[in-house]
């Protein structure tokens, strides 16, 4: 690889071209015209403008991105999170333009992008999932008739989901109607796709999620697992390594079955297989997440590997290096996603100029940020700015960095949720390990 295409913005673009740097490989920035001067496209070797302001006409827009790799002769491109970086079509398109796209094949990503469809592959193939519709719904009916043989509570999910978009949990009949509907209409305006699917709804779990890598020559490897319990709108907050509800032989056999998932479906590249764990620790596959995570720091950070180098390497055709035995780890990280909002507004969105900023540091801190003194956080993204990374020797340590780091962190000029993500790092339950996916309804008035 010569030069590689970054189709993303923020601090994954960022994270994206430091390791490209590092690696010697060209950089080719993609904005939109409000994104002139964001810092990917100061770092990045040459930059290109795809578009205005609305992503559906710039980051998501295809064909502008395809003409940028062509125009600037990017012979591979990095999707990051979000945006394209699981749309089959986009990985297709690359395919067909003789553009390398890092990441999975586009018929692995759509195997894997419709989750009822995943569900039933692996069913079949004897991974423990949650009990549920066999695929998508056919309609009301079906969806009422499935929900009562498996009963209440259950959740309606949509089958092209993801980022906790287009999920309702659902008590009781009188209940199904009205979030049927809303799933669908949000499964429609968020992934132009209305099917969905039902499953049973396991109370208080934990998410728990398995980091792989793998490469094309039939290779797997796991890096541990990610605890992703404290969310907020099924939306992950705070993460860390290692989880503190396995046990050695529960981690290794989770990991076994993460590798499985990957070689029954083929898969290449870095990918992360989520599960629920219940109460009793039995586990359950609910999904398979084929693109660079958002807290794959904390398990750069615990294992000293760079996940975007490997993913590169392997888009490469290099073979992995690595062996299982070879994957060691130290300490226990967490991350905290600092967002541009206002917790006691609703967790409003708050866009707006950076007039003062002081990040921390120190050791074991790491910081993934594109904003700096000056810079105008736009209206129209995701509101994460910021993610701090906390490493220690051990858990308590852990955590005792990231208050420290915390307390540090000065943004100026916008709301963040610094303050609301003190509270939970210092919260005794927290604290403790005691918590589930309800810890934050429970707990916080919001």
């Amino acid at each position: 690889m010569n030069k590689i295409l970054v189709a993303n913005r923020g601090e994954i673009a960022v994270r994206i071209i430091r390791a490209c740097k590092e690696m010697n490989i060209k950089t080719v920035a993609i904005y939109s015209d409000i994104d002139k001067d964001a810092l990917h496209t100061k770092l990045a070797d040459e930059s290109v403008c795809i578009g205005p302001a609305n992503a559906r006409d710039s980051y998501l827009n295809i064909k502008n991105i395809i003409e940028a790799a062509s125009i600037s002769r990017a012979d591979s491109i990095h999707p990051g999170f979000g945006f394209l970086s699981e749309n089959s079509q986009f990985a297709k398109i690359c395919e067909e333009s003789n553009i390398k796209f890092i990441g999975p094949t586009s018929n692995v990503i759509d195997l894997l992008g419709n989750k009822s469809n995943a569900k039933k592959i692996m069913q079949k193939a004897g991974i423990p999932v949650i009990q549920g519709s066999n695929g998508s719904v056919s309609g009301l009916k079906d969806a009422k008739q499935i929900a009562k043989k498996i009963g209440y509570p259950i959740m309606i999910k949509a089958s092209a989901g993801g980022g906790g978009k287009g999920i309702r949990v659902v008590y009781n009949e009188n209940e199904f109607e009205t979030n049927y509907n809303i799933v669908k209409q949000e499964a429609k305006n968020s992934f132009n796709d209305d099917e969905i699917y039902i499953e049973k709804y396991i109370e208080n779990p934990r998410h728990v999620e398995i980091q792989i890598l793998a490469d094309e020559h039939g290779n797997v490897i796991h890096l541990g697992e990610r605890d992703c319990t404290i969310q907020r709108n099924h939306q992950k907050i705070i993460e860390e390594t290692p989880s503190t509800i396995l046990d050695e032989k529960l981690r290794n056999k989770m990991g076994e079955v993460a590798c499985k998932v990957a070689k029954i479906v083929g898969y290449t590249s870095c990918g992360t297989v989520e599960f629920l764990v219940d109460k009793d620790r039995n586990f359950y596959f609910m999904e398979m997440n084929t693109r660079i995570q958002v807290e794959h720091p904390i398990t750069e950070m615990r294992t000293g590997l760079d996940i975007v180098k490997r993913q590169i390497k392997i888009a490469a055709g290099e073979q992995l290096e690595l062996k299982q035995k070879d994957v060691k780890y130290n300490g226990h990280c967490i991350e905290c996603r600092i967002n541009a909002e206002n917790p006691s507004k609703k967790f409003m969105p708050c866009p707006g100029k950076i007039t003062g900023l002081l990040l921390p540091g120190g050791n074991g801190i790491r910081i993934d940020t594109a904003i700096y003194e000056g810079y105008t956080i736009p209206a129209n993204y995701d509101s994460m700015i910021i993610k701090i990374i906390a490493l220690g020797t051990n858990r308590n340590e852990a955590i005792s960095k990231m208050k420290r780091a915390l307390e540090e962190l000065v943004v100026e000029g916008i709301e963040t949720n610094r303050d609301f993500l003190f509270e939970i790092i210092k919260n005794p339950d927290f604290i403790r390990g005691d918590f589930d996916t309800s810890f934050i309804g429970k707990k916080f008035s919001i």
